[in-house]
């Protein structure tokens, strides 16, 4: 049976156009994804950043929801540092109330510095990777720090907007844990009082934790037998780090049985290897603002691209995300996606796909998951 193939969806903003435009393209994306054959279409959540139009996975899954009839839908993941957890099972269960059945809630951690020595991307430097790659020739970079991104006066701004004053984040294994008594309604207080959670307690949402190194996240996902979300498309340095940290933490849990892991990648498919590099031209310029700190732009042409004057330090920015872009053709892109799938032992794989033109962005999505399903890979 083939490995399941999953849509990444950040509702990206092209050049010239709108965010209401953005959101249209999205649930269409979605329908056709369906129709496509793809397992899941999740929404990322994003804020402050003028080329990307996903700032809440729950009202962009209603909008898909009701254009699509079977394809699971899910947040990948929703920004648990300045939500409760209550908030999020009220919202899911709303959701599943009208939808039943149909979604992912992904939890991942956010608003501030990772807690520990262990959560750098890359920190724990798997023994399974030797001179950058793995034993079958997956590229794992070098880390990326991103420690003048944290500290950046857009996302300290990022972070005053969407906290309410002197407010504290949860730790974040305690709102995981939260989450699930709130799903399964065995939530109490410490004095005994319990929570009714309607809509929400029971709802049939499969809970997912996210997460970019083998730190925190990995192993909140594997202590509570939850499945995991490996980000090579954001982190690609820490994937196996991640992978095999969640596994090795993995416990039995009335979810899941063995351990389940997607992990995602950035894909740009056309029908040759010439036409993807051209409509990729766009992805270093919008990853270079990204880590500049600026936001992610609006989605430029190849031509718009073309115009920045690249230095020395810009290429070394991007570098290792253009690397592990897999670009090319279906047949290109589908042996790159073998190798990662086998290099970590994916149960899944969620593809984020960008190009200017969202009838490019279709064709990509529906080019590789023909290629797929013809090698029954």
């Amino acid at each position: 049976m083939p490995t399941p193939l999953a849509v990444l969806d950040l509702v990206p903003i092209s050049s010239g156009s709108t965010a209401a435009r953005a959101v249209r393209n999205s649930v269409d994306l979605a329908r056709r994804a369906e129709a496509a054959g793809y397992a899941r279409h999740w929404f990322a959540e994003h804020h402050l950043n003028p080329g990307v139009a996903g700032t809440s996975p729950v009202v962009l899954l209603g909008a898909a929801a009701a254009a699509t009839s079977r394809i699971r839908l899910g947040s990948a993941a929703l920004q648990m540092g300045h939500r409760t957890a209550l908030a999020a099972v009220e919202e899911f269960g709303l959701l599943d109330a009208l939808h039943p059945g149909r979604f992912d809630l992904g939890l991942g951690r956010s608003a501030g510095r990772p807690r520990g020595a262990g959560e750098g991307v890359g920190a724990h430097g798997s023994a399974r990777v030797v001179d950058g790659r793995t034993e079958n020739g997956l590229l794992v970079p070098p880390p990326f720090s991103a420690a003048g991104l944290l500290e950046s006066p857009r996302v300290a701004l990022q972070r005053r907007l969407l906290s309410l004053p002197h407010a504290e984040a949860q730790p974040y294994a305690e709102q995981v844990d939260d989450v699930l008594a709130l799903l399964a309604g065995s939530y109490a207080s410490a004095e005994g009082v319990r929570a009714d959670v309607v809509p929400g307690e029971g709802a049939a949402v499969q809970p997912w934790v996210f997460g970019s190194s083998g730190g925190e996240s990995a192993l909140v996902a594997g202590a509570r037998g939850l499945r995991f979300g490996a980000n090579y498309h954001v982190a690609p340095a820490g994937v196996i780090d991640a992978v095999d940290a969640y596994r090795e933490a993995f416990r039995p849990s009335s979810e899941l049985r063995a351990p389940y892991v997607a992990v995602s990648v950035d894909v740009v498919v056309a029908p040759t290897e010439e036409e993807a590099r051209e409509l990729a031209t766009g992805y270093a310029l919008w990853v270079r603002s990204i880590r500049t700190a600026r936001g992610a732009i609006v989605f430029p042409t190849p031509d718009e691209a073309r115009r920045h004057p690249w230095t020395d330090e810009d290429r070394a920015l991007v570098q290792d995300r253009v690397d592990t872009q897999l670009v090319g053709t279906p047949a290109q892109v589908a042996d790159r996606l073998e190798q990662l799938r086998d290099a970590t032992a994916a149960d899944e794989l969620a593809l984020t796909t960008i190009t200017h033109d969202h009838a490019d962005r279709v064709r990509s999505h529906e080019l590789i998951a023909a290629e797929w399903q013809r090698r029954g890979a």
